[in-house]
């Protein structure tokens, strides 16, 4: 499969000042690398603060100004510089976003669909396009004309994602799209991000919902404290969860109500608070002293990649 996105050691981190002129870096995102291929889903997974909806930002170039960004963002093989995500931005990488209040309360919803467009021909074309995305959707003529008070959450979230293919995306970052919605809801948005993968686009599922992941992924990365610890196969949140490597990802899958609903102690540091070796060592049962003293690095092992110098093997080493 082609390969549309690709993130290698990216670090984000923040200019701040704390205590009046006390000037502090604040690291929320570290030696990050990953990649995105054409009709692949690619599930971003982690608690909340764990750097998930930064990533996001920073592959569009919407970082706030006191950000700093280190690392390597290409697309289709060329640098994602500036430039390029202005050029991109909304056309071939498009966001769907974690809240409806990205609608603009203010403007019917066709309006804002299609955005401001002052040639009439092109408007026309545009607007012929939007109706009929919308029509494979479920969303009648009608919703053109209502504003985003009127929509129900299902609707809206048909309308953030309508919205977001009118540019004919090679690459959907899809940010939350599921917290808030019911049953009914979920099991559409999954749905219709199923169906856009298998049309050929690259997506970016961004949640802290480890079943959205599951039933929605190819892959699922898992953040923690701003680090990517392990990439798997979303095949191998199954069973007893054998074919997870790292610890917190095994932890993750046993506290579901599905498998041993079996919850652990601690939590995920502060950013203040970074450990100087593996992120994950407060909480680890298995950690030594190297854990202590120095940062695993991102590893492949039997396909699939790892943040861990003592990885869970099930009993045949794989």
């Amino acid at each position: 499969m082609t390969k549309l996105l690709e993130v290698k050691n990216l670090s984000i981190s923040f200019t701040q000042y704390f205590k009046g002129l006390e000037q502090r870096e604040l690291k929320v995102i570290s030696d990050l690398t990953m990649d995105v291929h054409e009709h692949e889903i690619l599930a971003i997974l982690g608690s909340s603060g764990s750097g998930k909806s930064l990533l996001a930002h920073a592959i569009l170039g919407i970082l706030p100004a006191n950000a700093n960004i280190n690392g390597e963002l290409k697309y289709r093989g060329q640098e994602l510089t500036p430039k390029l995500q202005e050029k991109l931005r909304g056309n071939k990488i498009s966001l769907i976003p974690q809240s409806v209040n990205y609608l603009n309360p203010l403007m019917k919803i066709k309006e804002q669909a299609i955005g401001y467009i002052e040639d009439e021909t092109e408007k026309k074309e545009l607007l012929q396009k939007q109706r009929k995305i919308f029509d494979k959707y479920g969303l009648s003529e009608d919703v053109d004309e209502m504003y985003p008070f009127q929509l129900s959450g299902g609707m809206a979230r048909k309308v953030l994602i309508s919205t977001a293919l009118l540019n004919n995306p090679e690459i959907i970052i899809a940010d939350e799209p599921t917290p808030g919605l019911d049953e009914q809801s979920i099991d559409e948005t999954i749905k219709n991000l199923i169906d856009l993968k298998e049309q050929g686009v690259g997506m970016l599922l961004i949640t802290h919902d480890i079943n959205t992941a599951i039933r929605t992924s190819d892959k699922i990365a898992i953040l923690y404290l701003g680090y990517v610890i392990e990439i798997t196969e979303t095949k191998n949140f199954s069973g007893n969860g054998e074919g997870l490597m790292h610890p917190y990802s095994k932890e993750l899958y046993t506290a579901l109500p599905e498998t041993d609903f079996k919850l652990t102690k601690g939590h995920q540091p502060s950013y203040l608070n970074i450990p100087v070796g593996c992120p994950y060592i407060d909480n680890c049962p298995f950690k030594t002293n190297v854990c202590a003293n120095e940062i695993p690095p991102l590893r492949e092992i039997n396909g699939n990649m790892i943040r861990c110098y003592h990885p869970q093997l099930d009993e045949k080493g794989v």
